[in-house]
């Protein structure tokens, strides 16, 4: 009986001793999927529009089926991330329009402010190409994250934003948004007028 006492008093006491380790408790950040990237491959869009310029071989582009969607309006899908960069295209006939569609993209941009922790500003000069614009890059839980336009300043006017069918949580979709702004860049840094 009493090394039954024995052994059961030293088993509480090792339980107790182990217990009381020095080291503070950390809690494990959550875990998110693996996402397998694809690798870099572009094709060219070249498709009866004023424009022409580098897409990526893993996105599909599809046009704008949506009511009120003017000519070169199109969607680039990128389904394996559950993203689409919505591109829109209009000819400029006044100087007053092309203001406006600068202030819109400018608004649109801007108007996530109330959920975006930063918004940075880049200005697009490809004076050789004639290709001019603003790239915002919307940091946050917004509905997008990438947002452009790109002009000639006289008469073409193209837009593009990056929007997720899913509900926006920054810090899960960020690989995801890093590795599609480069595919924007291409996008940009390969964009031609026609005319």
């Amino acid at each position: 009986m009493k090394r039954n006492l024995l052994l059961c008093g030293l088993f509480v006491f090792i339980c107790f001793a182990s217990a009381c380790n020095n080291e503070s408790y950390v809690p494990k950040p959550r875990g998110y999927f693996n996402i397998k990237f694809p690798r870099k491959e572009y094709l060219n869009y070249n498709e009866g529009c004023p424009f022409s310029f580098e897409y990526p071989r893993y996105a599909t582009m599809e046009a704008d089926k949506e009511r009120g969607a003017g000519n070169c309006w199109n969607n680039l899908s990128f389904p394996q991330f559950n993203a689409r960069l919505h591109l829109t295209y209009y000819d400029i006939s006044s100087a007053k329009e092309y203001y406006g569609l600068v202030e819109d993209a400018r608004t649109l941009a801007f108007k996530h402010t109330v959920k975006a922790n930063a918004i940075d500003q880049k200005l697009i000069n490809f004076p050789e190409r004639k290709v001019y614009g603003i790239y915002y890059a919307i940091e946050g839980n917004t509905a997008s994250s990438v947002q452009f336009f790109l002009t000639d300043s006289a008469k073409h006017y193209f837009r593009g934003a990056l929007y997720f069918n899913e509900r926006p949580q920054y810090d899960s979709i960020a690989p995801v948004v890093s590795f599609i702004k480069k595919d924007i860049e291409r996008m940009i840094d390969t964009f031609e007028w026609k005319k």
